[in-house]
């Protein structure tokens, strides 16, 4: 997964999910889940990079930035609860899937603690 259009159809495929753009700027993605409106993943570009903001349990944070160069704490973002994933085809994608979907299932949460 490298591109914009492959993380947004990838985020299409949970339950209730919709493709919004709050800012009005089409550089601006954001994968809101309909149930809560919450988003569970930002998608842009930066640095002539596709970058996605995903959220993560703090527990697997530093173990995903330490595995991969391309996950950094997330860019405009809580640090401690989001990390930022460059899609520069050095994290495989199945580990690119994985925490979209678990970026999903922590925002999908109806009654999660903030």
């Amino acid at each position: 997964m490298t591109t914009r259009k492959q993380a947004i159809t990838y985020c299409l495929t949970f339950p209730y999910t919709y493709e919004d753009y709050p800012f009005h700027d089409p550089n601006w993605t954001c994968m809101r889940i309909r149930t809560t409106n919450r988003i569970f993943a930002w998608i842009y570009e930066r640095e002539e990079q596709i970058w996605v903001n995903v959220k993560c349990d703090p527990e697997w944070r530093d173990m995903w930035r330490e595995t991969y160069e391309a996950v950094v704490p997330g860019y405009h973002m809580n640090k401690k609860h989001w990390n930022s994933l460059i899609l520069n085809g050095t994290i495989p994608e199945n580990d690119i899937r994985r925490m979209i979907a678990e970026s999903y299932d922590l925002c999908a949460k109806k009654n999660e603690k903030r």
